[in-house]
């Protein structure tokens, strides 16, 4: 029986990588986007050509309780239930302690904690039916934190804590796993060639890792960690052998 796998942020980067190789490996795949509409008309109908109807997508502001409401609604229909939820889709930018607002605070917060939190909830009775698993895509600086980045990194070491307490609150109903990456994709913003170096010079591998790396790291999660549940698979080259 195919798995039937809701992932968020699924159309770009990481969330797009992941949607390919789940599909690859046999699973239906619901694409969540929130403003990415071409990427999400253009990947869909790529896994659709390959598999008639193994791929629905739907937009969604996850901050908004009714549009969060309606993409579970929307990702049950689609086969009749889900078996996996990934909580992929983050926002990422630097926030000067000095300046931070409320504004980016409750966006970073909403987007890297409270939305995967209420997915966990909204979904847990059609998981704990079909025996699922939740796999949070969090990051390596949940433990120490990213300098200049304050609120997102307590934001990721919430979704870190948020894994293990969610473990023991669904126990062998719902199996709930984190993946940790480290140095996988540039950010978005300009970035100098200084500051890539310097990030990679702390990297035992010395290289930047991949999507694929990501992607391979949450299928061996949903598909061979039947004994896992609770735990945080780091992902990235050894680069936290030397923070």
């Amino acid at each position: 029986m195919p798995k039937n796998v809701l992932i968020t942020g699924a159309v770009k980067r990481i969330g797009a990588n992941c949607a390919r190789l789940l599909h690859s490996e046999g699973c239906n795949v619901f694409l969540h986007y929130r403003s990415s509409k071409e990427a999400a008309l253009a990947l869909c109908y790529e896994l659709n050509q390959l598999r008639p109807d193994s791929a629905y997508m739907m937009q969604a502001d996850l901050l908004n309780s009714g549009e969060l409401d309606a993409l579970v609604t929307e990702a049950c229909m689609a086969w009749g239930g889900i078996d996996v939820l990934v909580n992929n889709a983050s926002s990422f930018y630097p926030t000067a302690m000095a300046d931070v607002t409320e504004q980016q605070w409750d966006e970073l917060m909403g987007c890297n904690l409270k939305a995967p939190f209420f997915l966990a909830k909204a979904l847990s009775k059609t998981l704990a039916k079909n025996r699922g698993c939740i796999v949070n895509i969090a990051d390596i600086h949940a433990e120490r934190g990213l300098k200049g980045y304050p609120a997102y990194s307590i934001a990721k070491a919430g979704l870190v804590a948020m894994t293990k307490i969610l473990a023991k609150e669904f126990g062998s109903k719902i199996r709930v796993n984190a993946v940790a990456p480290g140095a996988i994709l540039w950010p978005d913003y300009d970035m100098s060639a200084q500051g890539k170096q310097e990030i990679l010079q702390r990297v035992a591998l010395g290289r930047c890792g991949e999507p694929a790396d990501i992607a391979k790291a949450v299928w061996f999660l949903i598909k061979d960690a039947d004994y896992m549940t609770g735990q945080i698979l780091t992902v990235d080259g050894g680069r936290t052998l030397f923070c």
